[in-house]
C-alpha cells in the first residue's frame, strides 16, 4: 500500500514538474518570438536577404536531386563556344516571343564572350512548336543547328512554311530532318527535357540555369552576362 501511494505521488509530481517545465518554455518561445519580430522590424533589409538565400537553397536541392546527366546537351545542340569553359542552358521554344527576344540577346553575348557555351534544351510548350523543335534537333544531326535556330528565330512564327524557310536558309538535306525528326533519341530528348522542367519548377519560357543559379523570362544581355561570371567564379572558387 505504501509503495502504491509513493507511486501515485511520483506521478502527480512529474506531472506538476511538466506544467511548470511547459508554462515555462512556452514563456520563452513566446519571448523568442516577440524578440525575432523586433528584430526583423528594425532590420527590413533582411527579409529580402533571407528570401533570397531560402530560394538559393531550394534550388541548389532541386539541381542536385536532378543529377548531372541532363547538362550533357543533345549532340550538336549548342550555340557558341561547344568547348567553352563557361555554360548557359536555356529552355526554349520557338513560338515563344520572349525566346525570340532573348536570341538576339544570346547572339550579342557570344559575340563578347568567346569562352561562352549555350546549351540549348528544346522544351515545346506552345501550340504547333513541337514540330519546329523536332527539326531543330534534327538540324543538330546535320551539324546545322545554330544555323536553323537563327533562321528559324528571324521568322514570325514556327508554322510549317516557317520551318521550310527556315530548313533552306540553313541548307538541311529536308528529307533526312524529317525522317530524323522522328527518330527515338529525339523523342527521348523531348521528353526528358519537360521532366527536368517540371522537376526544376519552371512555369514557361526562356528559363535558364548557369551553375547552381535559375533564371526565368527574358533578361537581357547585362544579367546574363553577370549570371554566367558568377557562376564561373563560384565554380573556380570551389575547385
Amino acid at each position: 500500500m505504501k509503495d502504491t501511494i509513493l507511486r501515485i505521488v511520483g506521478v502527480f509530481a512529474l506531472a506538476l514538474l511538466g506544467g511548470v517545465l511547459g508554462a515555462a518554455l512556452y514563456q520563452a518561445t513566446g519571448l523568442a518570438d516577440r524578440q525575432t519580430e523586433a528584430f526583423l522590424l528594425d532590420n527590413p533589409d533582411m527579409l529580402p536577404r533571407m528570401a533570397t538565400e531560402l530560394q538559393e537553397r531550394e534550388t541548389q536541392a532541386r539541381l542536385a536531386k536532378a543529377g548531372d546527366e541532363w547538362r550533357t546537351p543533345f549532340p550538336g545542340a549548342v550555340l557558341g563556344n561547344p568547348e567553352g569553359t563557361r555554360t548557359l542552358f536555356e529552355f526554349s521554344d520557338y513560338n515563344c516571343g520572349y525566346c525570340r527576344l532573348s536570341h538576339g540577346h544570346l547572339e550579342q553575348l557570344i559575340a563578347q564572350d568567346p569562352q561562352l557555351r549555350v546549351v540549348i534544351k528544346e522544351w515545346p510548350i506552345f501550340e504547333g512548336s513541337e514540330a519546329a523543335a523536332r527539326l531543330a534537333l534534327a538540324a543538330a544531326k546535320q551539324g546545322r543547328f545554330a544555323a536553323f535556330h537563327r533562321a528559324l528565330f528571324e521568322q514570325e512564327t514556327a508554322d510549317a512554311d516557317a520551318l521550310a524557310r527556315a530548313g533552306e536558309a540553313a541548307g538541311l538535306d529536308m528529307e533526312r530532318a524529317r525522317a530524323d525528326a522522328e527518330g527515338q533519341d529525339v523523342t527521348m530528348e523531348l521528353m526528358r527535357n519537360a521532366l527536368l522542367a517540371e522537376e526544376l519548377g519552371f512555369t514557361g519560357t526562356p528559363a535558364w540555369i548557369t551553375g547552381n543559379t535559375i533564371l526565368h523570362g527574358a533578361q537581357g544581355v547585362e544579367a546574363l552576362a553577370t549570371a554566367v561570371e558568377a557562376a564561373a567564379d563560384s565554380a573556380d572558387d570551389d575547385s
